[in-house]
C-alpha cells in the first residue's frame, strides 16, 4: 500500500514553488481517512523523501545481489525454524506464540518491547506485528534471537503514529 503524505502529495518536499500548501486541517482530514484497524495491519510504514534523478544513478548503497543473498539466507532460516509447524514457512505466517517460543526475543528485548507497547498504546495485533518485523530484522542480520536493536528498528517502522494513520 502506498499513500501520499497530504492531499497534494508534496508535504515535506521542496522549498521552491512546488512545496506543499495544504493546511494542517486538510492534512489531518486526509490522514484520518485511513482507519485505525486498517492502519494497524500495516507492518511497515516508511516515509520516502523525493530523490533527485541525478542521485538515483550514483550506484551507491548495497548491491541487489548482496541484498538478495541476505533475503535468501533469512528465508532459509525461517523455513528451518518453522519446519515442525504445519503451513508455517515464514515469520509472517507464524502465530505469536511461536514467535516467542522459537528463537524469540531475549529477556531484555521482550521487556523493552512490552514497555514500548504500553507507552505507544499498541494493540495486541500491533504488538504481534512489531514482533514479526523484529524477528525478520534479526533473520536478515543472521541473529539467533531477537535483540533490543531489532525491536527498536521494528518500532521505527511502525511510524510516528503507532496504531492509526501513517507518518
Amino acid at each position: 500500500m502506498a499513500a501520499n503524505p497530504c492531499p497534494c502529495g508534496r508535504y515535506g518536499a521542496g522549498t521552491n514553488g512546488d512545496a506543499c500548501k495544504c493546511s494542517v486541517n486538510d492534512i489531518a482530514r486526509y490522514r484520518a481517512r485511513l482507519s485505525g484497524p486498517l492502519a494497524d495491519r500495516l507492518d511497515l510504514r516508511v516515509t520516502v523523501a523525493p530523490v533527485a534523478l541525478s542521485a538515483m544513478s550514483d550506484g551507491g548503497g548495497e548491491s541487489s545481489a548482496a541484498v538478495r543473498a541476505r533475503v535468501v539466507a533469512a528465508r532459509e532460516r525461517q523455513h528451518a525454524r518453522y519446519a515442525a509447524l504445519r503451513d508455517v514457512h515464514a515469520n509472517a505466517q507464524a502465530p505469536a506464540r511461536a514467535l516467542h517460543g522459537i528463537a524469540g526475543p531475549t529477556q531484555d528485548a521482550h521487556k523493552w518491547l512490552v514497555g514500548a507497547a504500553d507507552r505507544l498504546r499498541l494493540s495486541a495485533r500491533g504488538y504481534a506485528r512489531v514482533l514479526r518485523v523484529a524477528r525478520t530484522i534479526a533473520d536478515l542480520d543472521g541473529a539467533e534471537r531477537i535483540e533490543r536493536d531489532a525491536v527498536a528498528e521494528a518500532l521505527r517502522f511502525r511510524g510516528a503514529e503507532t496504531s492509526r494513520g501513517y507518518p
